[in-house]
């Protein structure tokens, strides 16, 4: 798709990485700013509106030239931003004593339709052109609208003493009052400070950058590594990225699977260290079994993320800490995210080979891997 888009724009390397690259970009930049949003106008608010701007920038990034290709991108980044941000929340407030569950759900949905969209635009795009193909998924929106509409009015109901037949309120296990919702924040409870002197805050903000450096990383130069390493060719190593998705979903539902058995955490994330290693380690050392590598780290980078939000989720008190702890560490997060393909690019191009790059990839996730190992050590009695 991108040679595609390439070609008919007339767009340089540099410019089509640009485009490609902007949505990191906008994770990281825009978080703080729909973080703010969200605590003003409420979390339900804030979802509808992200879901009629990934409509809007859908379409227009494939209605005209660079500059309409740019606005699009950048429209889709911040509604995601802003989507990263508010279903943790909604986790927290809806679904407290299944949010372990639900945030692994969440997650392999994430990955089910990167899957899905991977598969099937590159065909959509040579029966009906690529821009056609990327309009196309803005049919999603109202799928995904009208079932949130029905749950905001149900939870509305609900709230105000007068819920269905049988229902229970969305999510909640326990009777009581509602949770506050996320626009009535006490500034006391939550400031930005407090949240960024708690050292939970930056063991997560590690573990996050780390994780993004190696996913961004890994899956901008993997069909080049696989190429210029084993010489696979370049067709079969793109659909390394997608088996890297595809196994994410595996990770992302076991996770949760493992904390209702009762594994403890630390041991669930060793594992998931240890997975996600493999793929740096084993392409160094045995590239030729890279699809184990790339299966391994694909269960491993789907069960990661589902962690560290289960962590914010889980520990960080009230919606206005899980908002501020949410926004530090993704927007932090992403900017290492974002350095992740120059960085090692930068590295391949110095050493011209892939072995030092891997290594970064290494060091990265060693960092996550610390700082997680503190993350889910058992609580002290």
């Amino acid at each position: 798709m991108v040679d595609d888009v390439s070609g008919d724009l007339g767009l340089t390397e540099a410019a089509a990485g640009l485009l490609t690259s902007l949505p990191v970009l906008c994770f990281a930049v825009a978080t703080p700013l729909v973080s703010t949003v969200i605590a003003r106008l409420g979390v339900e608010r804030v979802v509808s509106l992200s879901l009629g701007l990934i409509a809007v920038g859908t379409v227009v990034r494939s209605s005209g030239g660079y500059g309409l290709a740019l606005a699009g991108t950048v429209l889709i980044g911040i509604a995601i931003a802003a989507g990263n941000v508010a279903v943790p929340l909604v986790v927290q407030r809806d679904f407290h004593g299944t949010s372990g569950t639900v945030t692994g759900l969440y997650s392999a949905a994430l990955n089910v339709g990167a899957v899905v969209t991977t598969a099937a635009t590159a065909p959509l795009a040579d029966a009906v052109g690529w821009r056609w193909a990327l309009a196309a998924w803005a049919v999603l929106v109202p799928l995904a609208y009208v079932p949130w509409r029905l749950a905001v009015r149900r939870r509305a109901r609900w709230r105000a003493g007068s819920p269905e037949p049988g229902a229970r309120g969305p999510g909640v296990e326990q009777p009581g009052p509602a949770p506050a919702e996320a626009g009535d924040e006490s500034p006391e409870t939550a400031a930005p400070a407090s949240v960024l002197r708690r050292p939970l805050t930056w063991l997560l903000v590690a573990m996050f950058a780390g994780h993004t450096f190696g996913y961004y990383g890994i899956t901008a130069w993997l069909p080049s590594i696989l190429h210029d390493t084993i010489g696979v060719a370049q067709s079969a190593a793109g659909g390394a990225a997608s088996l890297f998705s595809l196994t994410a979903i595996a990770g992302a539902v076991g996770v949760p699977i493992a904390a209702t058995r009762g594994t403890p955490p630390r041991v669930t994330f060793v594992v998931v260290a240890a997975l996600w290693l493999s793929l740096p380690v084993g392409l160094a050392l045995a590239p030729a079994l890279w699809p184990v590598w790339v299966c391994a780290a694909g269960v491993a980078q789907g069960g990661n993320y589902t962690v560290i939000v289960s962590v914010i989720v889980q520990r960080t008190g009230d919606l206005s800490a899980s908002r501020r702890t949410s926004t530090a560490v993704q927007s932090l997060g992403y900017v290492a995210g974002a350095c992740g393909p120059v960085a090692l690019g930068a590295v391949h191009t110095a050493t011209g080979g892939w072995t030092a790059p891997l290594v970064c990839v290494v060091g990265a996730l060693g960092a996550m891997t610390l700082a997680g190992l503190v993350v889910t050590r058992p609580a002290r009695r």
